[in-house]
């Protein structure tokens, strides 16, 4: 074949017609697959949670469920916003200040997810009969994890702080988690 050849345009157009509708059909196939990987619309309906603050009294923890976890959200006093600032970052396993762990102004609202960092057991802590641990915050009594009133490890086997969500202040009495 030589480049005067005479069928050289129809035989172009063949190839990118075919090509055309090779490629329209590989994304009509692909297109399914990949989409299937979306959320479901029951998780994404899950994928925040609005909490209004204003029943929680002072000294007062609650516990909601987000995305199938349980968060604990506490109404911290003053005494326990003063312990938890003064504690001293060299002695923390996973150090991280107590204003890292709440919002700029709203110190009082600590939310956290309530799941321990060693295996995934919920500590206790959020009722007042409830065991606090050594450093008066929460202890999960399946393997002996001590957390602080800020929600950081501080005995135990426990690698890490509880986890911090992303929640965001809506007005002065509701947050909304995620």
């Amino acid at each position: 074949m030589s480049d005067d050849d005479p069928n050289k345009p129809r035989r172009d157009f063949l190839y990118l017609t075919a090509a055309a509708f090779g490629a329209v059909g590989a994304g009509s196939v692909a297109w399914p697959l990949i989409n299937q990987m979306n959320p479901a619309a029951d998780t994404l309906a899950l994928s925040t949670t609005e909490v209004n603050l204003a029943p929680i009294q002072e000294g007062q923890a609650i516990t909601v469920m987000w995305r199938g976890k349980p968060v604990f959200i506490r109404h911290r006093t003053v005494k326990e916003i003063e312990e938890a600032k003064a504690v001293d970052l060299g002695e923390l396993r996973d150090p991280e200040t107590d204003g890292a762990r709440t919002k700029e102004g709203q110190e009082k609202w600590l939310v956290m997810v309530g799941i321990c960092t060693h295996l995934g057991c919920v500590p206790l802590g959020q009722k007042d009969a409830d065991v606090k641990g050594e450093y008066d915050g929460w202890f999960c009594p399946c393997h002996g994890s001590h957390y602080d009133s800020s929600g950081r490890i501080r005995k135990g086997p426990a690698p890490t702080n509880l986890a911090v969500p992303e929640y965001e202040f809506l007005n002065d009495t509701t947050i909304k988690i995620g």
